[in-house]
């Protein structure tokens, strides 16, 4: 997806809020490096108080002699507990913490952003 573009789904995904987002939606990743090209989606929903369930989907192609092979998928299920006074997802099992940006509508997990599409 076009840079461009991508920039004006997110906008307009927060625009009715103001620039507040919610916590809640799909925020998506696409990275390339030397040896894969991968894209990544979070869907968030939140659950039972604090509790928050994360669907994490990849569509990779690793790079074989500087080509790319096939297209490989993958699939987790996440829990995490949302504290949302400082704006940060606690996932349980392995503990990652991912940031909300609500500013920018952006989920950070490390070095990989993630923009709210919905």
């Amino acid at each position: 997806m076009w840079p461009g573009i991508m920039l004006g789904i997110v906008l307009a995904a927060c625009n009715a809020l103001k620039g507040k987002c919610t916590l809640e939606g799909t925020y998506i990743n696409h990275s390339e490096g030397k040896y894969s090209v991968a894209d990544d989606t979070l869907i968030v929903e939140t659950g039972d108080g604090s509790l928050v369930l994360i669907h994490r989907r990849t569509g990779f192609n690793r790079m074989v002699d500087r080509k790319l092979g096939k297209r490989e998928y993958e699939k987790e299920e996440w829990k995490a507990v949302w504290d949302r006074d400082q704006g940060i997802l606690r996932e349980l099992r392995k503990g990652r913490l991912l940031y909300l940006d609500q500013d920018s509508a952006r989920l950070i997990l490390g070095k990989r952003v993630y923009g709210k599409v919905n």
